[in-house]
């Protein structure tokens, strides 16, 4: 039966009312993606004054910005599936508060150490924040556009890790290193408010049919988490017995957190979750596709200069570019995925990617800047596409009680490929290089060790590409069975 005229007209203005309501939601969600990201990104380049404000080695300092990737990293899975348990935007909210706190904690510590107490507390709240963010637009956003919404939330979140490096730079050197992190509270502040406002209300369940939060899963996930971050981060990418012994605990510790989701009757992550073959094939490809990303990070300053000769002020603008095209990027590709299908687009993203990686794998140094910028645009903008679509592909039909562990997994996925990159990618480039120390590297040394570097990475996305084409072709056997 068709509906009425005034059905029509009802279900016209219903909508009308909603879009205000949505796009204030969506603001809110935005602002929580851009404060997380925000957060990675501003305290790196204070790590020179903040040694020479705390009296410390680099190595001490560094702990500034590993204590923050570490909490996002082992966190974020636990508290994605402890929002789906008591409710999301209750726990969204307890995040924001905790990130707005933990950043005014971080801006007046007296010491080095209260400084990364609060930044672990600041990281805790961001993970809440970058893992409940994504889940929410299932509940805010209609279907048809979770395509735009994903691609907003992408936008803002390279938008977060451009806008770091400069501003922070800019605050240090006009209000000094704690302005880093006191800047957060206002946006915080702001962030709360919006969410407080216009995200929906969690759903009324009965505790007797309320699932069980896994807390021995949880931590034995965080814990084995937490080993093999700091496996491929200590020893800036030179293994030793430390190293190894880590990954061994990380081995370990991934055996038994298997055996003990079998036996939970409340299991952290179900392992039917990861007999969806097009789950299983996104969260490997993002893995993989971030691995690659941070070796733009890891090799271009080197590159830059140690090969082209630039100071420190043009390698920043240079560096800003990637971020700069992924956000300029996000939102038309979360249109083009709503349009033309979002499996259809993370092939055409990886595809870009994979072209890019190999422009840059062959590319002269005659060309200078310009040779090097061209083909990070294409990597950038390939990346922004795939992010957005393979997001979409994943949140899109997920059941609403597992949309928190899910983002979740999501977030974790690209977090392992960063952390991997930073060490592996690193590893790659300095073999690549033949020298002990690559920062005193002859420019072709670099410029080698940067070839062999993105030749590698263009056979790393060959390969998502292959896990892409062969999870699309077994999703489409299933549904015709």
């Amino acid at each position: 039966m068709k509906p009425t005229s005034a059905g029509q007209d009802e279900a016209a203005a219903g909508s009308a009312e909603r879009a205000p309501a949505v796009r204030w939601a969506l603001a809110g969600l935005s602002l929580s993606m851009l404060l997380s990201s925000l957060g990675t990104s501003i305290a790196n380049v204070g790590l020179p004054t903040l040694a020479q404000a705390f009296t410390a080695s680099f190595q001490e300092v560094q702990w500034i910005v590993l204590a923050y990737l570490l909490a996002i990293t082992t966190l974020i899975v636990g508290v994605g599936r402890l929002g789906d348990i008591v409710g999301r935007r209750r726990l969204l909210l307890a995040g924001i508060s905790l990130f707005t706190g933990a950043s005014v904690l971080c801006g007046v510590a007296p010491t080095l150490w209260l400084l990364i107490a609060a930044r672990a507390a600041q990281g805790l709240g961001a993970a809440v924040m970058t893992a409940l963010t994504m889940a929410f637009v299932g509940e805010t956003v209609p279907k048809a556009k979770t395509g735009r919404a994903m691609g907003l939330l992408g936008t803002m979140s390279a938008i977060g890790t451009a806008l770091g490096p400069s501003l922070g730079g800019a605050l240090i050197s006009g209000l000094g290193w704690r302005a880093i992190f006191l800047v957060n509270a206002p946006l915080g502040i702001l962030t709360l408010l919006l969410a407080r406002r216009h995200l929906p209300l969690d759903r009324q369940e009965s505790r007797a049919g309320r699932a069980r939060f896994d807390t021995v899963g949880t931590s034995l996930l965080a814990l084995t988490l937490a080993a093999y971050a700091l496996a491929m981060t200590l020893g800036r990418g030179s293994f030793g017995a430390l190293n190894v012994a880590l990954l061994v605990a990380a081995a370990f510790g991934v055996a038994l957190f298997v055996r003990t989701q079998a036996r939970a009757a409340s299991p952290l992550i179900r392992s039917a979750m990861f007999r969806d073959p097009v789950l299983s094939a996104s969260l490997a490809m993002s893995t993989l596709v971030s691995t690659v990303m941070m070796a733009t990070l890891v090799v271009g300053p080197f590159y830059l200069a140690r090969t082209l000769g630039l100071d420190e002020a043009l390698v920043g603008l240079v560096l800003s570019v990637g971020p700069l095209v992924a956000a300029l990027t996000g939102v038309p590709a979360g249109r083009i995925a709503d349009r033309f299908g979002a499996q259809r687009m993370t092939i055409a993203g990886l595809v870009a990617t994979a072209a890019g990686s190999c422009l840059l794998s062959l590319l002269p140094t005659s060309l200078g800047v310009v040779g090097y910028i061209a083909p990070i645009v294409v990597v950038t903008a390939g990346y922004a596409v795939f992010q957005t679509a393979n997001n979409t592909t994943v949140m899109a039909d997920i059941r609403p009680d597992q949309r928190g562990v899910t983002s979740g997994m999501l977030n974790l996925s690209r977090n392992l490929g960063l952390v991997t990159g930073t060490s592996v990618m690193g590893a790659v480039f300095a073999l690549a290089s033949a020298t002990t120390d690559v920062a005193t590297a002859g420019s072709e040394a670099v410029a080698t060790g940067m070839r062999v570097t993105f030749a590698v990475a263009a056979i790393l996305i060959v390969v998502a590409l292959a896990i892409a084409v062969a999870g699309r072709a077994l999703s489409r056997r299933t549904a015709a069975v």
